[in-house]
């Protein structure tokens, strides 16, 4: 994830050599659209062994090293809000929480507020800045509809040292899905490459010209008629990783309207899901100050349980 202000250097290979830059930059850059990567292209903003290049559909040159710089956030005041938050866990480096499903984690357009960092502005007052104005703490996140564990730090160098664990995939991350189908076999590891759908940039896909590799490992804990519960350990972090790849091998995630496909009737006649069964059940990681490994979980939460019983 490239933050404002911050720089990043990419060092095209071999494999690289060709590909059309803007695509290609978008592929290598977490949450950074090929639009956006067009508008730093032509702000400048993006250097091709130090100088600009001419165009954002210009071939990448295997070799070369590509800097992009985000600017600095517009000037924002982000206001604390009391929104009841789920502590798990809480201490003066980091808080651990329960993110409830239909919670947006940082403001965006069209969610100016009512966010998972109002919250934590409101709950931890000296948090502002840490991190970038925009997203104060956030060191990983969940999609609006995936509830679960997150940590979140509370002062930049505790922020330094979970995001490195992030980066270096020193965490572990347990989810718990419930999927169309039962995968067989029952147990497996997932891998593929992910990157923006050549055919609907809004998306994620594993059909992609440029991806990054992602792995998930899943074993099927419950088999619910049409539908089973599955465990999954991820190793990377990929954009929307877990729903892309159950959908990949056929077995969508329940409730996923966007990666669901022609699943979707399947819950509809069921009455329907309230979002996609998706949870982050557990997250592991090495403490910033006292070194030693934690382990935080979070039940299933209520219109989980629910789905689960009407089956």
């Amino acid at each position: 994830m490239l933050e404002h202000g911050q720089c990043l250097e990419i060092e095209a290979g071999a494999v690289d050599h060709g590909q059309r830059l803007d695509t290609w930059l978008a592929s290598k850059i977490d949450d950074c659209s090929r639009t956006r990567i067009q508008d730093l292209i032509r702000e400048g903003r993006v250097l091709a062994g130090g100088k600009p290049p001419s165009k954002p559909r210009d071939a990448v040159v295997a070799g070369m090293t590509y800097t992009i710089t985000l600017p600095e956030p517009e000037p924002t005041d982000i206001e604390g809000q009391d929104i009841p938050l789920a502590v798990l866990y809480e201490d003066h480096d980091l808080i651990v929480i329960n993110k409830p499903p239909g919670l947006v984690v940082h403001p965006a357009p069209g969610h100016a507020d009512g966010t998972l960092v109002n919250a934590l502005l409101y709950h931890c007052e000296d948090l502002q800045g840490v991190g970038g104005e925009l997203r104060p703490g956030i060191v990983h996140r969940l999609d609006k509809d995936t509830s679960g564990v997150m940590v979140v730090a509370k002062h930049q160098s505790a922020l330094d040292a979970l995001a490195s664990q992030f980066q270096d995939r020193l965490t572990h991350k347990v989810y718990v899905a419930v999927v169309v189908g039962v995968p067989h076999p029952a147990a497996g590891r997932i891998e593929t490459e992910i990157g923006r759908s050549r055919h609907d940039r809004k998306k994620m896909s594993t059909d992609t010209v440029c991806g990054r590799h992602a792995v998930s490992n899943y074993q099927v804990i419950e088999v619910l008629d049409r539908f089973s519960i599955v465990q999954l350990q991820i190793e990377t972090g990929r954009t929307h990783q877990i729903r892309v790849q159950m959908a990949h091998i056929g077995h969508p995630v329940a409730g996923d309207l966007v990666y669901g496909g022609s699943h979707s009737k399947i819950w509809k006649d069921r009455g329907g899901c309230p979002r996609q069964m998706l949870h982050s059940q557990s997250l592991s990681f090495i403490h910033p100050s006292t070194h030693q490994r934690v382990e935080f979980s979070a039940p299933l939460p209520d219109d989980m349980v629910a789905f689960i019983r009407s089956l």
